[in-house]
Order: C-alpha cells, then structure tokens, then sequence
C-alpha cells in the first residue's frame, strides 16, 4: 500500500494523507466530501499496515473517516499509532471528537510534534446526535492546549454563521498554533457568515495566533 499525496483543497502545509480507517464516518456530516462516494461500512483496513510512511512527511492520518468518532474501537486507533511511531514524521489528527485524544494511553502514543485538531464551523450548537457539539469541542481544545501543552489547530471550515464574541474568545482560549479558515466549496446551501463579519473575526483573534485563509473564502469576502 501507498499513502496519498495531498491534493485538492485540504492543507497546503499536508503533504500526504493515509487512511487505515475506511468506510462510512459515524459523523455523516451533511457536508462532508466524501458523500460523493459509495462508503462501505466503517472498518480497519489490515492491508494499510504494509504502508511505509517514510520520514520527514506531513501526514494526515484519517482525512476521510473520523478515526476518533466513539464507535471506532480503541484497539483500531492503537494500531494505527503505533504503525505511525515507526517512522520520523508529523501527523496531523484531527476530529470532531477531540475529547477522546485526551485518553492517557493515546495521548502517550501521540508525540509531541503533532498536530491535534478539531472543526469548529460556528459557536452555534447544531443539537446533532452523532457529532459533540461545538462547546464540547472547544473545551477538549482548550484542555489540549492549555494543560497538556500539545500543538493544536482549529478548522473553521465550513464556516457557518457565527457570533463574533464568543467565536473569537474560544479561539483565543484554546491559543491554537493556527487557525485554518474555509468556506464551503460543494453547495450545500448552508447559513454563512458575512464578509463583514469575517474581517471582525480575524481582527479579534490575537496576533500571535496564525490564521490561515484558505482560497475558497474568498467568495464569501468578495460579497462585502
């Protein structure tokens, strides 16, 4: 097996991405690319652990399954850590279940030159049942960063409408190491922030804290 070159409009700063975790995410995220795609059920691919991850690589590890979403068996996410600690690289781990990064035995599988992040499209809860709500995520976040002292990046993508005051002090609490900021790109007709609001986001989050703008926002800050 071989991993992915990043392509597309995930990460510029990703080189590869690697999946061991296949199938249909738990998450079912209305807007989530990989709906375009017939998804078998979620599963642990065995074959994936041939794959030589090589060094010096930016990997993201579970780009098209929440890899950390509770109904994927801990034995799944061990497996693939310890495939990844094999090899001299950074991965990237993201979800949006960042709560169960802060299990001791994962968190002691994660070094500490990875990256643990999470989506946070808005404040605004969205009461789904299958994914933890935005608060819950930022207060993981919060923790990661704050008490564990672990490289944390937060992904406003797709951003949907938010409140500047609350969005902007979650973001400033959490102190990420970056903020990656995206617009919807599939039409999924959802209720976006405007241009406006955008600017006064990206003024209120500290200085030190680097945002990065992907280029599909540019439709959205074209409006204002």
């Amino acid at each position: 097996m071989v991993m992915n070159k990043q392509k597309g409009n995930m990460y510029s700063w990703i080189t590869h991405t690697w999946n061991p975790i296949k199938g249909k995410c738990p998450h079912d995220c209305e807007y989530c690319y990989m709906k375009r795609f017939p998804q078998k059920p979620v599963r642990l691919d065995e074959s994936e652990f041939k794959t030589d991850l090589g060094d010096d690589n930016i990997i993201f590890v579970g780009s098209s399954c929440d890899m950390w979403a509770n109904e994927i068996p801990d034995d799944w996410i061990r497996k693939t850590l310890e495939h990844c600690n094999k090899f001299n690289n950074t991965y990237l781990f993201q979800s949006k279940n960042p709560h169960r990064f802060l299990k001791a035995e994962f968190l002691r599988l994660m070094p500490l030159d990875d990256y643990l992040g999470t989506t946070i499209e808005t404040n605004r809860d969205f009461n789904l049942d299958t994914i933890p709500n935005q608060s819950q995520r930022y207060f993981a976040m919060e923790l990661l960063k704050q008490q564990f002292n672990r490289k944390v990046m937060v992904s406003i993508e797709p951003v949907m409408d938010f409140d500047v005051d609350i969005l902007s002090v979650w973001i400033n609490n959490i102190n990420p190491d970056f903020v990656s900021v995206g617009a919807d790109s599939k039409g999924h007709n959802l209720n976006e922030p405007s241009s406006i609001k955008l600017k006064q986001l990206f003024k209120a989050i500290n200085q030190n804290i680097e945002v990065k703008q992907k280029n599909n926002l540019k439709r959205i800050i074209k409006k204002g």
